[in-house]
C-alpha cells in the first residue's frame, strides 16, 4: 500500500469497513510509515476533538480565543449545514 492510498481508505478503515486483506496491508503500511502515523494519529486527534467541540457548542467562548479562529469555526459550521 501506498501513502495515497493510505490517505484514501483512511476514512473505511477507522470505520472498520475494509476487507480483512485491506486492512491487513493498512495496519502493515501503518506499521512502517512514520509519516502516514503521524497523519492517522492527528486525524484521530482531529476527529475527538470535534467531537468534543460539538459536546460544548453551546458554551460561551473565551475572551482569549483569537476572533479569526471563531469566525473561522463558524464558517465551516455553516458550510457543514
Amino acid at each position: 500500500m501506498t501513502c495515497k492510498e493510505m490517505v484514501e481508505f483512511l476514512m473505511a478503515y477507522l470505520d472498520r469497513e475494509l476487507p480483512e486483506a485491506q486492512r491487513a496491508s493498512f495496519e502493515s503500511h501503518i506499521d512502517l510509515c512514520p509519516p502516514c502515523q503521524v497523519y492517522l494519529d492527528t486525524y484521530r486527534q482531529t476527529v475527538s476533538l470535534g467531537k468534543l467541540l460539538c459536546e460544548h457548542e453551546d458554551d460561551p467562548v473565551p475572551d482569549d480565543v483569537p476572533e479569526a479562529l471563531v469566525r473561522a469555526i463558524l464558517a465551516a459550521r455553516r458550510q457543514e449545514g
